[in-house]
C-alpha cells in the first residue's frame, strides 16, 4: 500500500480523474437517489438523501478497497480492463436512457434510505472498478477520491443529470476516459509484467491507454449506428 503526498501534482491529477469518472458514471445513481426519495415529505427529503448517500459512501469505500486488493492478482486487471471497455460502450449506448419505474418511491424515511443504499451498491460496479484502476495500490488516494466526489454527486444530482442530458458529448468523453483507464489497467497486469517486463510495458503505457479510448469510441459508434431508428 502506498502513501500519498498532496504536494505532488500527479496526485491531484489522479484525484481529478477519479472525480471526473464518478461524475460521469453516477448519473444513474443520482437519479436513483432522487427517485427513491421523491415520495418523502419535504422536511424529510433532504435527510433521506443525506442518510442514503452516507450509507452508500461507507459501503462503496469498503467494496472499492476489496476490489483494489484483488486487482493485484494475475489476470484480474486484464479481466477488469475488458469489463471497463464493456461498461464504457454500454454507457454510450444507454446515453441518458432511464426507467423511472424501476425505482420505487417510499414515504418512509428508513425504507427510502435502504432503497438508496442497496441500489447504489448494485449499480456501482462501474464506479468501483474504474476508481480502483486509477488508484491502483494507493488505498488513501482511492478513499480520498471517493470521499471528495460522492458528496459532490449527491449535492449536484439534478445538475449532473441535466448536464449529461443536455450535452451528450460529456457521455462520450466519459466513455473515452473509461477506455483510457481500461488500457492503463490492462498494461499494468502482473502477469504481463512478469512475461514482458515492467520497462517494456511502461513504454507502452500511453499508446495502450489511447488504444483503449479509441476502441471504446469506435465500438460505441459502430453499435450505435447499427441500432434501428426509432422514428422509422
Amino acid at each position: 500500500m502506498s502513501s500519498i503526498s498532496f504536494v505532488d501534482p500527479l496526485i491531484w491529477g489522479k484525484l481529478v480523474e477519479i472525480i471526473a469518472l464518478n461524475i460521469v458514471l453516477s448519473g444513474d445513481n443520482a437519479v436513483v437517489i432522487a427517485l427513491a426519495c421523491r415520495a418523502l415529505a419535504p422536511n424529510q427529503r433532504a435527510k433521506g438523501i443525506a442518510l442514503g448517500a452516507g450509507v452508500a459512501v461507507v459501503l462503496r469505500v469498503l467494496f472499492t478497497v476489496l476490489i483494489a486488493s484483488l486487482l493485484n492478482a494475475p489476470f484480474l486487471r486484464i479481466i477488469g480492463a475488458a469489463l471497463l471497455i464493456w461498461i464504457a460502450v454500454k454507457l454510450i449506448l444507454e446515453d441518458g436512457e432511464g426507467d423511472e419505474n424501476a425505482v420505487a418511491a417510499s414515504s418512509k424515511l428508513w425504507k427510502a434510505v435502504q432503497t438508496v443504499a442497496i441500489a447504489d451498491i448494485v449499480m456501482s460496479l462501474d464506479n468501483v472498478l474504474a476508481i480502483a484502476a486509477v488508484a491502483k495500490d494507493s488505498i488513501p488516494l482511492l478513499i480520498a477520491g471517493l470521499v471528495i466526489s460522492i458528496p459532490l454527486i449527491v449535492l449536484g444530482a439534478s445538475l449532473i443529470t441535466n448536464l449529461l442530458t443536455r450535452f451528450p458529448i460529456l457521455v462520450w468523453a466519459g466513455a473515452a476516459l473509461l477506455g483510457w483507464v481500461a488500457g492503463d489497467m490492462f498494461d499494468s497486469d502482473p502477469w504481463l509484467i512478469t512475461r514482458f517486463g515492467a520497462d517494456a510495458l511502461h513504454s507502452l503505457e500511453y499508446p495502450v491507454a489511447a488504444l483503449g479510448a479509441l476502441l471504446v469510441l469506435s465500438l460505441g459508434y459502430w453499435f450505435k449506428s447499427r441500432r434501428p431508428d426509432p422514428a422509422l
